[in-house]
């Protein structure tokens, strides 16, 4: 059954066959001057789908993602300041300390959200080195021109330049002159800066062009070729990296190396939207992991509710649409608990053909370019047949989950003390009493011990905290 996506590069859904034995795939990483919020880590969720589902079809990977420390502009362009200086500055701390601050908190929201880590980490600092050979492989190719002190990457002398986006190149990009008179044409970017509106800069490399620090769009494209080679598979990211970022990462690396295409398929996810507006840092409307989990809401509340939407449809964020994703999966979880307890019980029934069915069902809506929530509402029907036994609705359910992502091996009962369970009992009391706030006091404790009261249509539920 082949595994199809869709290609951004062509319009449409592809069959996916890799160039060698190992899937290369490469993975825009987060810009670490301030934590993801979960916009951003929604893109993280639907690459961490497309990692699964490539191994689920028993492909070898082998999985980069970068870290970008140095060279991301305030704009996605060539024009404001680095976003790690300025994030220094306000935070009164280095550049360096910011850096490691927010790539550790980034990782870590990795690690709540069950995502597979990265074959290989990247940071852009690192390979300074690399990027500066890069430039001079299209400076000898002359695609390259240096003017007000910066050396910049000339996009006339490629006659597909924007394929990637389908950019009207007729089409003048005024806005993009005017910040910087320097460019030959609209479209140009800056390879390597050395002018800065900080005094002191401390994230600058000597070279032969003068002391400064690399483009943003440099950095991708050389760590990515040296880890993958000048030809690989895979390359995504969210969709606003298709005009600007990824575009320019095509033009200078196929101007570099002569081979088309640098990069077989590019997949890109869709934002999370906040009343039709995305979410976004530089608008003040992010909302972070950590915000979530202080809401009552668990790391997999959010990965469930993501994978209820396809990764190339808008998602419509709300703290509703949370507590609905939220409540599906404690019923979920409550669900596979009593199977899980149940298993083996004489009354199990097996049916091969069914159990078969709902395997080629599940594969068949995953490499349909990574249809979760179609995977989802297959594995909910497995849960409801009463035509399968226990012991296979389990093995169906820990088979999908190695796709889904949701822990559900890890799940077990918790052990409620004596203690939890009567100011449970004396909250629902005061409830019926409408006495809310002896209810929300006897809420606290019960917090404090551990535990956390949801309230449902079939009575309270009492859960360990971060258990989903």
């Amino acid at each position: 059954m082949a595994l199809r996506l869709y290609n951004t590069l062509t319009r449409k859904k592809e069959d996916f066959v890799p160039l060698t034995d190992v899937v290369s795939c490469y993975a825009c990483g987060p810009t670490v001057y301030n934590y993801a919020h979960i916009g951003n880590l929604r893109t993280y969720l639907f690459e961490d789908t497309l990692k699964r589902v490539l191994l689920y079809n028993q492909f070898k990977v082998k999985h980069v993602m970068n870290i970008t420390d140095v060279g991301h502009l305030t704009s996605d362009a060539d024009f404001g300041e680095d976003k790690l200086l300025l994030a220094a500055l306000k935070e009164n701390k280095t550049v360096w300390a910011i850096a490691e601050y927010y790539a550790r908190a980034f990782q870590e929201d990795l690690r709540k959200l069950n995502i597979l880590s990265p074959d290989l980490w990247c940071k852009a600092t690192e390979h300074i080195k690399e990027q500066l050979e890069l430039i001079e492989r299209l400076e000898k190719k002359e695609f390259t021109y240096q003017a007000g002190g910066n050396v910049y990457f000339d996009t006339s002398k490629l006659d597909d330049y924007g394929k990637l986006a389908k950019l009207d190149l007729s089409a003048e990009q005024k806005h993009r002159v005017k910040k910087d008179p320097n460019k030959r044409n609209p479209h140009d970017f800056v390879l390597w800066f050395t002018k800065s509106k900080f005094k002191e800069q401390e994230m600058k490399w000597p070279s032969k062009y003068g002391e400064g620090y690399p483009g943003w769009h440099l950095e991708c494209s050389a760590m990515s070729m040296k880890y993958l080679g000048e030809q690989f598979d895979i390359h995504c990211g969210g969709i606003d990296h298709i005009p600007i970022h990824h575009t320019n990462e095509i033009a200078q690396s196929e101007a570099a190396t002569g081979k088309k295409p640098w990069v077989k398929y590019w997949l890109h996810g869709e934002f999370l939207v906040l009343e039709k507006d995305k979410m976004a840092k530089s608008a003040g409307n992010f909302i972070t992991l950590s915000t979530l989990e202080e809401k009552g809401f668990s790391p997999l509340d959010y990965r469930y509710f993501c994978l209820g939407t396809h990764y190339r449809k808008p998602l419509v964020f709300s703290y509703e649409a949370m507590e609905g994703a939220k409540n599906s999966l404690s019923k979920l979880a409550a669900k596979i608990l009593e199977i899980k307890e149940s298993r083996g019980q004489s009354s199990d029934k097996l049916n091969n053909a069914l159990v078969e069915g709902y395997s080629n069902r599940f594969l068949a809506e995953i490499n349909n370019d990574l249809n979760t929530p179609l995977a989802l509402a297959t594995l909910w029907e497995v849960l409801k047949d009463e035509q399968i036994g226990n012991q296979e609705k389990y093995m169906l359910i820990l088979d999908f989950d190695r796709v889904l992502g949701l822990g559900l091996k890890r799940l077990k009962k918790d052990k409620i003390s004596q203690k939890v369970l009567d100011l449970a009992k004396a909250r629902e009391e005061a409830r019926k009493k409408k006495d809310w706030a002896k209810s929300d006091q006897l809420r606290d404790k019960i917090k404090e011990l551990g535990f956390v009261v949801e309230d449902s249509k079939e009575g309270p539920r009492i859960k360990k905290i971060g258990r989903i």
